[in-house]
């Protein structure tokens, strides 16, 4: 048994089976054909899921956790949930270190699994939580997995997510993917996808979808702040599509008003860059972007409550990814 059916094994044994491949066309230029990768189907409703089973998996199978181990993470949510998730499978403690001003349903969801909240300054975003975590690590006495610089991370990628696609859309017909359209986060998505995806469509093009520096869209992230996570490939990207806050709750109103699913805002962000993509490719090209994650984790954050305006000044400075 070679060690990539074997990782294959534990992520099912953890619940990370393919997700949907929703038809998204009606929102694109005819004729471009348009599909998101439905990722709430995922056990604690996140792509995320995909990453913290990889990275457990890699830790226990190297010796790294054993009945002493405290886990010790950052993040903004849904990392933590689907980490959180996994270590009481385990029966591992975890402390999470997360902004504070995450939405409430993140909070609560960590705190039903019995996860440990450690909270930074909400205007120091991910970066803030990602410094905190480094310096508590450093004092010992945990493990940190740290979704940023495990190889783990774009390892989950490459090894379901964009073989996932490449079946799915040659299941719906398609010989090509024209572009690969996802969040910048992490960057293990589109590392991980890009790896996989590319040797086997070379023409495909992988484009990012980046915030403007100094907004917390979604907690995605824009490199231009200062911190590039180590597991993150640049040389990988053949594009970058800057997306701001309005912009992203602008489409994931449109995505629930034209076709009824109920997204979070980085899908939003995603299908937004993924149109503007759209608009330059030759008719009857393919785009296919990750819908990270469903709305219900941002009921409490304004998101869907009144305009389009009062909605992007109410979470401004929110962390919501």
């Amino acid at each position: 048994m070679t060690i990539q059916t074997s990782l294959r094994e534990d992520l099912t044994r953890y619940g990370v089976t393919p997700t949907p491949l929703l038809d998204l066309s009606a929102l694109a230029p005819e004729p471009i054909t348009l599909y998101g990768k439905a990722e709430w189907h995922l056990p604690t409703g996140s792509l995320k899921d995909r990453i913290a089973a990889s990275m457990m998996a890699r830790a226990i199978r190297e010796g790294q956790i054993d009945s002493a181990t405290r886990l010790l993470e950052p993040s903004s949510g849904n990392t933590g949930i689907a980490l959180a998730r996994i270590a009481a499978i385990e029966g591992v403690p975890l402390t999470v270190v997360a902004p504070d001003n995450i939405s409430s349903e993140r909070i609560d969801l960590l705190s039903a699994y019995g996860t440990e909240l450690v909270y930074t300054p909400g205007d120091e975003g991910s970066n803030g939580a990602v410094r905190h975590a480094e310096n508590l690590a450093g004092e010992g006495g945990f493990l940190m997995l740290h979704q940023y610089e495990n190889q783990g991370n774009p390892g989950a990628h490459e090894l379901t997510t964009g073989p996932e696609l490449i079946e799915q859309t040659r299941a719906l017909g398609h010989e090509r993917i024209d572009v690969f359209v996802a969040t910048l986060g992490t960057g293990g998505t589109l590392t991980g996808v890009a790896r996989s995806i590319k040797p086997v469509l070379p023409d495909v093009r992988v484009v990012a979808a980046e915030p403007p520096s100094g907004e917390l869209i979604s907690g995605l992230r824009s490199l231009d702040d200062g911190y590039i996570p180590p597991i993150f490939d640049p040389s990988l990207l053949d594009g970058k599509i800057l997306v701001r806050t309005r912009d992203s709750i602008a489409m994931t109103r449109r995505i629930m008003a034209e076709t009824g699913w109920f997204v979070g805002p980085s899908a939003g962000a995603a299908v937004h860059a993924s149109l503007k993509v759209a608009a330059r490719l030759e008719p009857g090209s393919v785009i296919v972007t990750v819908l990270c994650d469903a709305g219900w984790k941002y009921l409490s954050t304004g998101v869907f409550t009144g305009t389009v305006d009062e909605a992007t000044d109410q979470v401004l400075g929110k962390t919501l990814w």
